[in-house]
């Protein structure tokens, strides 16, 4: 008992240094984002690594009484800040898009403040060998289409600014990008993502010994057809700008409520476990 006492004070200890070294990092970087408008900023990568231990420290539940994971909304919002800002950090090795790096700097304190507040449920056994390769797979679409939407977003602020100065569509950059690779981009990740989906939805309908259509599964595979309604629109009709981006967010905002949603209201409104 005093083993399992001094170890789970070392792992709390560890996951608050490792959560308040992100978040401090982070809120410097947004800060002097400007002041380093050209070039990295020598704080996000800390910050980038230190969100990433405490990812490891949470989601490994060291310190728990009985082995297994922990897990919950807060720390699968993190996980996909986190995944969002690796994508950013490969991106901006070509474009360093200071006012971007503000935003996901934020995103990323909140994210992270949000799973050291919340850390989620101790799961001592996972119900099937495939669960952990089902859920990094969720995870994984969860990232992918976070980057999806920034892309998107960015896409149509590029489209406004163009309007606003009478140019011609596909002629001009948005901050530093070509407007057709910009768009490209975000489909290439929304296609990317719903590749991942699916193998975690079929997975997770396979291998789950009660596979049931609770609110989850129901807007996770209501998410996975307005998204594949998207690619379709896409190929078929050429579907582009606000019409596409609109049904992107739609799907996106969809598996936001597929998981964060529904356990942020069973762990923090009505306060009860809930299987994963």
């Amino acid at each position: 008992m005093i083993l399992s006492s001094v170890s789970a004070a070392t792992a709390s200890g560890a996951l608050a240094a490792a959560s308040a070294v992100a978040l401090l990092s982070y809120a410097v970087v947004a800060l002097r984002a400007q002041s380093h408008a050209n070039r990295l900023h020598p704080l996000l990568p800390l910050a980038f690594a230190a969100h990433l231990v405490a990812l490891l420290i949470d989601i490994a539940g060291l310190g728990l009484d009985q082995p297994g994971a922990r897990f919950g909304f807060a720390p699968a919002l993190s996980m996909t800040a986190w995944l969002i800002l690796a994508v950013y950090l490969v991106e901006s090795r070509l474009l360093p898009l200071p006012q971007l790096r503000r935003v996901l700097s934020l995103l990323a304190a909140g994210a992270v403040a949000l799973a050291w507040a919340f850390p989620g449920e101790s799961r001592p056994a996972a119900a099937s060998p495939w669960a952990p390769l089902h859920w990094v797979l969720g995870l994984a679409s969860y990232g992918l289409f976070g980057v999806a939407v920034l892309h998107a977003a960015l896409l149509n602020r590029a489209e406004r600014q163009m309007r606003q100065m009478g140019q011609h569509k596909g002629q001009g950059l948005t901050l530093g990008l070509p407007l057709l690779r910009l768009e490209r981009l975000t489909f290439q990740f929304v296609g990317a993502g719903v590749v991942v989906l699916s193998l975690a939805i079929v997975l997770g309908w396979l291998f789950t010994p009660q596979w049931r259509w609770d609110h989850k599964t129901l807007l996770s595979v209501l998410g996975w057809l307005v998204l594949v309604g998207l690619l379709t629109g896409r190929r078929a009709f050429g579907w582009r700008g606000r019409r596409a981006t609109r049904w992107l967010y739609l799907g996106a905002a969809l598996l936001l409520l597929s998981y964060a949603g529904t356990r942020f209201v069973l762990e923090v409104v009505l306060q009860r476990p809930a299987g994963v």
